[in-house]
């Protein structure tokens, strides 16, 4: 790990972070704590941003009113509520919880909170739209993955904003699904393994068209009997008695949620969403239609009476239906902040608008609204103007607009992902006590869910709290033949003061792809950058495959350690490695 000293400036990067918009916990009258530092600043609000309204001294006890990410809100007496820092107390007996825990292998039953809830692919906003939910519509979840849960209605299944989701109490606890139904194999060859995990031991494999028994399902994955003992298959290769077909229009697509209005002078019509499709009709510029359904870029409209089709949605300008806005369009109280010196504000929400104003790297406006990808700001002068989504950081409660279409450049590529350290290994442990083996497993599952969810195909050297030799971790990269080996791991140094983010390579050949990894990552989290080198560490030295070694923050660093445990962190950061994934991919 590197050594090299640097003067912190942990107030800017704490100012940065706080104002990420934190997850409600909906916990209320939920025990007390005590105060375990010497004087503790009691703030307006969750998070190092907002004003000290006061301080109290270790040994005190206040009743806790609510959580939010690593913030508190205390009881004061009376009236009177503040903000403190949870790192900085010790949590006593709570009383019975509102929401129950809701685990990776446990389900629950849940409501959604707003109209027009976007259900994604997979666990980021990067992913491809599958629908939306309604307000109070009943749902099940069935894992957590940082910010988001992964739901199922009505026979749409997918991942949302876990904000906008509340766990109902169960009285018992529901047993497994256990009702049996027939599936037949969809692929040509499947593999059956001994648990509902890629990294699960192969004990055989099915054939096209074999039938099998499902005894249940759980996260993508089947339960069947093979060879006399129960085993597991991917349950997107299975076409299962009961279940809807893919295309079938029994999930609900977001039919007069939006309606798009064509922008090109002419616009082929094709029979399915891509530009392989046959072409079956065409639309002409200005008219509009509403969207039945987007996959990939790609919206499904009807383009003549009882005729329905696939149209490039980089076409369509799209519009929200009714007067109820999707919940991402919240941006009360929301502000942007420049990632770049010379961002060009424009007049309209497009790159062929005329450039009105020119702002700097660190420089903050207010948000208007959200139209399409862009953000509508106020200027200085009292006039608003438009900013690119992709190339500014968001403070509040508006949405992180990526740059779409990153998922179509990792599609079928192979990705070993490799947590660092696991089981007798622990790596470096934090001044709080964080070992980094918890730590990058944790990152690393967070990104295999988002490349999965995009094509990927993505394999962990390890899933659990186990050893790995580093020989067998690289003998994973050449035995899957990976188009990118990614080593995760968070860094330690004796001097508390250093912090930021490191990407390592060996060879000419890796150094690509750390380059955009590392670029894409500190612009996601905002981590001081500490640059792209030359390392000498043997899961990249003895790779042949483009292999890089990511050093995402500095335990030894007490404000840096606390910053990478939090949710927003894990999401920003497994959003950054995807993206320069994409990059990196898309440029070769």
């Amino acid at each position: 790990m590197p050594k090299n000293r640097m003067v912190p400036i942990i107030l800017c990067l704490m100012l940065i972070f706080g104002s990420l918009p934190a997850l409600e916990s909906a916990r209320a009258d939920n025990g007390s704590v005590s105060i375990t530092a010497t004087s503790l600043n009691v703030r307006t609000g969750p998070g190092l941003s907002y004003p000290i309204s006061g301080s109290v001294k270790k040994g005190e006890k206040f009743s806790i009113v609510k959580e939010e990410g690593d913030w508190i809100q205390i009881s004061l007496g009376g009236s009177k509520k503040g903000w403190v820092a949870k790192w900085f107390t010790a949590k006593e007996a709570a009383k019975t919880a509102v929401s129950p825990a809701v685990s990776s292998n446990t389900k629950a039953a849940g409501n959604v909170t707003v109209n027009g809830l976007r259900v994604r692919k997979g666990p980021g906003t990067n992913h491809q739209v599958l629908g939306s939910f309604s307000s109070g519509q009943a749902v099940e979840i069935l894992s957590y993955n940082g910010n988001w849960a992964e739901v199922s209605s009505t026979g749409l299944r997918g991942w949302v904003s876990k904000e906008y989701i509340t766990v109902k109490e169960s009285s018992s606890e529901a047993p497994p699904a256990s009702t049996k139904t027939s599936g037949i194999v969809t692929a040509t060859s499947l593999n059956v393994r001994e648990k509902p995990s890629l990294n699960s031991g192969k004990i055989g494999q099915l054939s096209y068209g074999a039938a099998v028994t499902v005894h249940s399902q759980s996260n993508g994955w089947a339960e069947i009997t093979y060879a006399g003992k129960s085993a597991w298959v991917s349950a997107e290769y299975l076409k299962i008695s009961g279940k809807p077909e893919a295309d079938s229009g029994k999930a609900p697509a977001p039919v007069d949620q939006f309606t798009g209005t064509v922008t090109a002078s002419q616009l082929n019509v094709r029979d399915k969403n891509s530009l392989d499709g046959k072409v079956i009709g065409s639309v002409s510029k200005g008219q509009s239609f509403k969207i039945l359904d987007e996959q990939n870029n790609w919206v499904k409209i009807e383009f003549q009476s009882g005729k329905t089709g696939w149209a490039a949605g980089w076409f369509f300008d799209k519009k929200k239906n009714g007067p109820v806005a999707a919940p991402s369009q919240s941006v009360k109280n929301s502000s942007v902040s420049m990632l770049h010196n010379g961002t060009n504000i424009r007049k309209g929400p497009s790159t062929g608008t005329a450039v009105i104003f020119r702002a700097n790297q660190g420089d903050s406006f207010e948000i208007i609204s959200v139209e399409k990808d862009w953000y509508k700001i106020a200027l200085p002068n009292g006039a608003s103007g438009f900013v690119a989504g992709w190339i500014v950081s968001v403070q509040g409660t508006a949405p992180q607009i990526e740059r779409p279409g990153a998922e179509k450049h990792t599609k079928n590529k192979t990705v070993v992902i490799d947590p660092g350290h696991g089981g007798r290994d622990n790596g470096t442990t934090g001044v709080r006590g964080t070992l980094e083996k918890t730590l990058t497993l944790k990152t690393a599952q967070l990104l295999y869910d988002k490349l999965r969810a995009a094509g990927t195909n993505v394999i962990l050297t390890r899933n659990n709290d186990q050893y790995i030799s580093l020989g067998s971790r690289v003998s994973s990269s050449h035995y899957h033949n990976a188009d990118a080996f990614i080593s995760i791991h968070y860094d330690s140094i004796n001097d508390r003061t250093v912090r930021g983010m490191t990407t390592y390579y060996y060879n000419s050949k890796q150094k690509p792809l750390g380059e955009q990894i590392h670029s894409s990552a500190v612009s996601k989290t905002m981590l001081k950058d500490r640059g792209t080198r030359f390392g000498d560490y043997h899961v990249i030295r003895e790779n042949k495959q483009a292999a890089v070694l990511l050093e995402l923050g500095y335990l030894s660093n007490p404000a840096e350690e606390m910053l990478v445990n939090t949710s927003q962190y894990q999401e920003a950061v497994a959003n950054g490695i995807f993206e320069g994934l994409a990059r990196y991919f898309k440029n070769k």
